[in-house]
């Protein structure tokens, strides 16, 4: 029995040396594991900006260090190991005298750095969306003003801006999205990027918000969060995809089933999963392609044993996965967080 006893422990230390050993091994080889940002991140947009560097830019939000950050900055050479830059504004703009500066969505355009952000607070009866300028990645971002709030272009908590532009043989058409749980809208702006050009137009139903559309071989995506983002370990966020021929749709799930059908969802990308530790993810970023083609998809999502922080709000760390294409439509490994070991992304030195 002692000679039983002695094996089983040193074949336990065997094992546990190989784990650590593989996991350096995986280390050197170029692997990296979610969350690849703590200790908050959320709604989450990333550019690659001229330096070289990758920027991404958050929610505001009080980090667990109780230091509060106006539109959080981070960077990156590899889309895995970030690094805190700055946050975007010293204090909030001054064209709402109440709420926080939610969802920013960054965009290089004319030598310039724009951001377009939503302007909040929960249950608030008039949000709307601002734009803000910087000549570089980190800022600092001069406000612009209000772009629209939900009273002047007759939508009910318009939020989650997302900006596209569009090009044509014969045109370039400049398009902002947003829309939060009241149907997702879209509608042109004009050459200074912040006035509206004619009549808005919808896109999607009531269940989604945070939209964010890609042009793909002549096909256009609609990305969507729909379920509740910011309950804690009992959030329902998840995110589903959609397709259209045409920017203005209409977009599709796989089964040819508009989103804009009352109570039609689109075609799930991902969702939580509690027996695996991690739920809600949702609120993707601008998907990104490596050196190699391959595409990656960042979005926050809630650790159910530390859902919150010390303010009490949900804590929302950032995530990376891989989003294959199958058939002309994306696709997540498993539907799900990868919360294994996988490959970085190839980047260039």
């Amino acid at each position: 029995m002692r000679l039983k006893s002695i094996y089983i422990i040193v074949l336990a230390l065997a094992c546990i040396t190989g784990l650590f050993a593989q996991k350096a091994n995986q280390n050197k080889s170029g692997m990296y594991q979610n969350p690849v940002f703590t200790p908050d991140f959320a709604d989450p947009t990333v550019i690659k900006a001229g330096d070289g560097w990758y920027y991404a830019y958050g929610t505001e939000n009080t980090w667990t260090d109780g230091v509060h950050h106006i539109v959080p900055i981070i960077k990156s050479k590899n889309l895995t190991d970030w690094q805190f830059v700055a946050d975007a504004f010293k204090s909030r703009p001054n064209w709402k005298s109440k709420g926080g500066i939610w969802a920013p969505d960054v965009t290089f355009l004319n030598g310039k750095y724009l951001m377009y952000y939503s302007f909040s607070t929960w249950g608030d009866p008039n949000p709307g969306i601002g734009l803000a300028v910087a000549n570089k990645p980190e800022g600092p971002f001069v406000d612009q003003g209000k772009v629209f709030d939900s009273k002047s272009i007759g939508v009910a908590n318009s939020i989650d801006p997302y900006f596209i532009q569009v090009k044509t043989k014969k045109k370039i058409t400049n398009y902002i999205f947003w829309g939060s749980f009241h149907g997702i809208f879209g509608v042109e702006l004009n050459d200074d990027l912040k006035s509206v050009k004619g009549e808005k137009f919808q896109i999607a139903n009531n269940a989604f918000e945070a939209v964010y559309i890609k042009e793909r071989k002549g096909k256009f995506y609609s990305f969507g969060s729909l379920g509740s983002c910011c309950d804690g370990a009992n959030s329902q966020y998840r995110v589903a995809v959609a397709m259209a021929d045409d920017i203005k749709g209409p977009y599709k799930d796989k089964n040819g089933i508009s989103i804009l059908t009352p109570g039609a969802e689109g075609s799930l990308l991902i969702a939580g999963s509690k027996a695996e530790g991690w739920v809600g993810p949702g609120h993707n970023s601008k998907i990104i392609t490596d050196n190699k083609g391959n595409d990656y998809m960042f979005y926050h999502a809630i650790d159910i044993k530390n859902p919150h922080l010390p303010g009490g709000a949900t804590r929302r760390p950032m995530m990376l996965d891989k989003l294959k294409w199958v058939k002309n439509w994306p696709e997540i490994q498993g539907q799900k967080p990868c919360l294994e070991p996988q490959r970085k992304p190839k980047i260039k030195k």
